[in-house]
């Protein structure tokens, strides 16, 4: 007897994939946010040390590329809403 295939879709498909990134962002960028202090050396001895300023603009870059994820993102999901027409409902189980 042939196996059954599970048919999804393209459009829920690609809407689902996307609200999974739409989930999955902010845990980025919290775990780019906690990579900061691995940007500093363990051995001072070394005297190689990293400014400050290289810190603060590592955080300013990351919430910025946070920010337009996020704007291209919610445009994605609200231009395939449109042409959607209204979304239907996933059953929460």
């Amino acid at each position: 007897m042939p196996e059954m295939r599970l048919f999804l879709e393209r459009r829920s498909y690609r809407r689902r994939r996307m609200m999974d990134a739409v989930r999955v962002l902010p845990l980025l960028c919290t775990l780019l946010w906690l990579l900061v202090p691995t940007m500093w050396p363990n051995d001072p001895a070394d005297g190689a040390q990293t400014p400050l300023s290289t810190a603060v603009w590592y955080l300013f870059i990351v919430w910025l590329i946070a920010i337009l994820a996020s704007l291209a993102l919610w445009l994605r999901i609200r231009t395939h809403d449109e042409t959607d027409g209204a979304a239907p409902q996933e059953p929460r189980i």
